[in-house]
């Protein structure tokens, strides 16, 4: 009696605690709503003002707009991990304000540490990107250091003796109330975070017209460095200039002939330059106002910009797009040739670069028409690499008729005995490279735990592999491994590692 009276205390503080993590996590839904509320005020005044005076508000307005939607898709990633991990402890028909499997340690492990699917390190990179980039739009010291220590992502020391990153410290067996609590405070962090960063930006649309009390000449030139045989203009005024009087302006002692204040000068040497002059008006009184300016720019040769248009290297036996510009020149007067591989031009500085060999290098030589010669602006090497491999999926249709790709996991039955075979391809974000499969493997368990493996001829489930998928059950599951594929640069290869598909 005394171990069953002691195993029911344990179960009710249990219980205290989880009670706990509901309480603070209702707390914080309040906190966030709150924040949340201010925060519309101010971009609600934003649109008020963007009415009244674009032309001052629309660069506060513009950033407003960006903290807007990088806080919104943290919030909302967020958002969907609470609802992931509440739907892994409570089923489909779950709801994150009422969680029935408070104390489950294995939901927020399963959604966030998952070495298939996990979202761990998704969350940990975008906290680590937000906080990078709302810090930056914070001047006061304090508030910085506040911010940057709610969204923090450092491993307390009890988490580095362990071995721990920062994804499993939080998550590894955290029941699912306390995860859930845990994003809702990073929820709250964001919206303060936003707020802050909201109230600095409303501040300067609010600065009052000050008026001016200093005469005082400038120049703003439109490049202070320029090409050789380019031209270097500069804009030479006065502040606050009386709009009925035109000040006189002298460059090298001589007066420039310019009612607007444009100056030009062909140069054709390289090298430092200081452009020196002065401007004389007359001021209210009648008296000649001078002041003396002096500004510096500088004459280089001429260059090129040669640019992969999705990465730092080209890929052998690809159609690589290459962005080619010269500063000055006109891209139609624009000309490259390759070393390597072919180089086709595209049109509009756009070109296609497709290099031959893995392991070598390929150099691009830019030409330019200039003064009626071709002239070379420069030389660009980059370095040549095989395609890397793609990742193996199976295209299906869902229920509102889109085209999907399963790349492992869960998979309804009728959906899968619907499908063909399965695909290949590199789509990361900075390729989308289609492979075609040669062939590959399935394998099944039978009743014994024996694997019995089906090798296709093809990109298609042979009937043999569908019969065995006609078999099974559900949460059975079956792997697809040994796949070769064939890239659009001829080379056969072996993908790494297994599609796990479990029947659903």
């Amino acid at each position: 009696m005394y171990v069953v009276l002691m195993a029911m205390l344990a179960l009710n503080v249990s219980s205290d605690v989880l009670n706990g993590f509901s309480l603070v996590s209702d707390s914080l839904n309040k906190s966030t709503q709150n924040s949340n509320e201010a925060n519309q005020g101010i971009y609600a005044e934003f649109e008020k003002q963007m009415k009244t005076n674009p032309t001052k508000v629309k660069t506060w307005y513009d950033k407003a707009q960006y903290v807007r939607s990088i806080s919104d898709s943290l919030y909302n990633l967020a958002e969907e991990l609470k609802l992931a991990i509440v739907r892994e402890s409570d089923g489909k028909d779950c709801d994150v304000q009422n969680i029935k499997n408070r104390e489950d340690l294995e939901a927020s492990t399963q959604v966030m540490l998952s070495p298939t699917k996990g979202r761990g390190k998704e969350l940990y990179n975008s906290i680590n990107s937000y906080r990078e980039q709302i810090v930056k739009m914070v001047t006061d010291k304090e508030k910085k250091e506040i911010i940057s220590s709610n969204l923090s992502t450092d491993v307390p020391q009890k988490g580095k003796v362990q071995g721990k990153n920062w994804q499993e410290y939080m998550f590894e067996n955290m029941p699912t109330a306390a995860a859930v609590t845990l994003l809702t405070k990073l929820q709250n962090d964001v919206r303060y975070a936003e707020g802050e960063v909201l109230h600095n930006l409303i501040s300067n649309v609010d600065v009052k017209d000050i008026r001016v009390n200093l005469l005082d000449a400038y120049v703003i030139p439109n490049s202070q460095t320029v090409v050789q045989g380019g031209r270097f203009s500069a804009q030479i005024f006065m502040a606050a200039v009386d709009t009925t009087r035109r000040p006189t302006i002298y460059v090298g002692g001589k007066q420039i002939q310019s009612d607007k204040g444009l100056y030009e000068i062909v140069c054709n040497k390289t090298g430092d330059f200081t452009l020196n002059g002065y401007i004389e008006m007359m001021d209210g009184s009648g008296e000649t106002v001078r002041r003396d300016f002096s500004q510096k720019y500088t004459v280089v040769a001429p260059s090129a910009t040669v640019s992969a248009d999705i990465m730092n290297v080209l890929y052998a036996g690809y159609d690589n797009p290459m962005s080619v510009s010269v500063p000055g020149v006109p891209r139609n007067q624009i000309s490259c040739t390759m070393t390597g591989g072919s180089l086709t031009p595209k049109g509009d500085g756009h070109f296609i670069a497709r290099p031959s060999t893995p392991g070598t290098d390929a150099v691009i030589t830019v030409h330019a028409q200039h003064d009626g010669r071709s002239q070379e602006m420069g030389k660009f090497t980059f370095r040549v690499r095989k395609l890397p491999d793609p990742t193996a999926y199976i295209a299906y249709t869902d229920a509102n008729g889109n085209q999907e790709r399963f790349r492992g996991g869960g998979f309804s039955k009728q959906t899968l005995m619907g499908t063909g075979g399965i695909g290949a391809a590199i789509d990361d974000g900075l390729l989308n490279i289609a492979f075609q499969v040669q062939s590959f493997e399935t394998v099944f368990y039978d009743a014994m735990g024996n694997a019995v493996p089906y090798k296709s001829s093809g990109a298609n489930f042979s009937d043999q592999q569908k019969n065995q998928m006609r078999g099974l059950a559900r949460n059975k599951r079956f792997y697809i491994t040994n796949i070769h594929a064939k890239g659009p640069d001829g080379i056969e290869r072996t993908l790494n590692g297994a599609m796990e598909v479990i029947i659903k």
